[in-house]
């Protein structure tokens, strides 16, 4: 009789008890609204910005209500409006290209590689065809690209990175934290991502200028002294105003609740990357699958994984899909006509002028993806990936 798994892929862990504690405290305190705190009292969102910039290494961190906010408010401070076009990966998710119209600007989709990166040299064909200014660089489902190489075809192109680090929140890149080599990097904490609050997001930067625009347009109106991670004041003389309020402020309740699991987070890191290498090796010498090989340099969090199945047709991959589902193992599929869930493909985003992007529509073609929530243990992770090669064979 064939083995089955019978854990959960979207079962989270608890909350730490000390972030309970401290939810706890705010809501007997009632004084949930980041600016509505006692005298001499520093609230849980401004200590969860200085904990966050002292994380990552930035000068400044603002903490927001959702990851999609985050880089929404990133463009809308970097001056990007209506119609100018903002390069971005042809693979993400819809909230990335979503977060370029919703400023009504134009995405421009990079081609993806086999590694799941941004294709470095369709990124610098498009700079020269487009005039683009803007980079809005996925890190998607946590693969980094060579930082370097990206940072000087940027330079070189007079054009502005934001890092989305929704999927590399504790990822690096040759020791560099993930985020520190644009000039604003957005994360998210929705509950799938690395630190849990149901909905948040955070920003970081070294520019004061940037980050002054920011904290006003998640609607600090003049209460911006009470930030500890954010610029001295006489970069908010300069942009107060002039700067509109589009409130995204995270509250104190949901920052209560983080900013226990930013403190383990190094740790959390280490047990996904366990769970990872596992499945990762359980996978290696399938025929017919192909493990995503990851670079020395790139510091990876294993929060998902990713395989390919490159000379799966359609029904073969259905074929991979049902055969695991039956057996207790959720894969995503990123080749489907249909977005399900989640999962959908730049097709699908009608809002974003038609393009041609025939590497990518090869890649994500064969594309499976799959959650590695850290209520699984090493056995499970072993028998998952004993789960989907067996189909994955069953299947030639």
């Amino acid at each position: 009789m064939k083995q089955s798994f019978t854990g959960n892929f979207t079962q989270q862990e608890p909350i730490p008890e000390a972030g309970i504690e401290a939810a706890l405290r705010v809501m007997r305190a009632g004084r949930l609204h980041r600016y509505n705190v006692a005298v001499g009292e520093v609230g849980e969102t401004a200590l969860l910005e200085q904990e966050f910039a002292a994380f990552t290494g930035a000068a400044y961190a603002l903490a927001v209500a959702s990851g999609g906010y985050a880089i929404g408010c990133a463009l809308r401070a970097m001056g990007v409006g209506p119609g100018d076009p903002v390069l971005t990966n042809a693979f993400t998710l819809a909230p990335v290209p979503g977060a370029i119209a919703a400023v009504s600007a134009r995405p421009v989709f990079v081609e993806v590689t086999e590694s799941l990166t941004i294709d470095l040299d369709h990124l610098a064909q498009r700079i020269s065809e487009t005039g683009a200014k803007v980079l809005l660089l996925s890190h998607m489902r946590g693969h980094i690209c060579d930082m370097g190489k990206l940072m000087a075809i940027c330079d070189a192109g007079g054009v502005s990175v934001i890092e989305d680090c929704a999927h590399t929140m504790g990822g690096t890149w040759k020791g560099v934290p993930s985020g520190r080599h644009g000039r604003v990097a957005a994360y998210s904490t929705q509950t799938y991502k690395h630190i849990n609050s149901g909905e948040g997001g955070l920003l970081t930067s070294d520019d004061p200028d940037l980050m002054a625009r920011a904290v006003i347009l998640s609607g600090s109106y003049m209460l911006f002294e009470r930030h500890r991670a954010a610029p001295p004041r006489e970069a908010f003389e300069k942009v107060k105003y002039v700067t509109p309020n589009v409130s995204g402020r995270m509250d104190n309740l949901r920052a209560a609740i983080l900013r226990p699991q930013l403190a383990d987070l190094p740790a959390q890191v280490a047990r996904w990357n366990a769970l990872y290498r596992t499945v990762e090796e359980g996978l290696r010498n399938t025929p017919g699958l192909k493990v995503i090989e990851r670079p020395a340099e790139e510091g990876i969090v294993g929060s998902s994984i990713q395989f390919l199945l490159p000379e799966f047709g359609a029904d073969r991959i259905a074929q991979v899909q049902s055969g695991c589902a039956a057996r207790g193992v959720e894969l995503k599929w990123f080749g489907g006509a249909e977005p399900v869930g989640f999962t959908s493909r730049y097709e699908s985003w009608r809002y974003a002028e038609t393009q041609s992007l025939p590497q990518t529509d090869r890649i994500l073609a064969g594309l499976m993806d799959m959650r590695l929530p850290l209520t699984f243990s090493l056995d499970d992770a072993c028998l998952i990936a004993g789960i989907i090669a067996d189909e994955v064979r069953g299947a030639q």
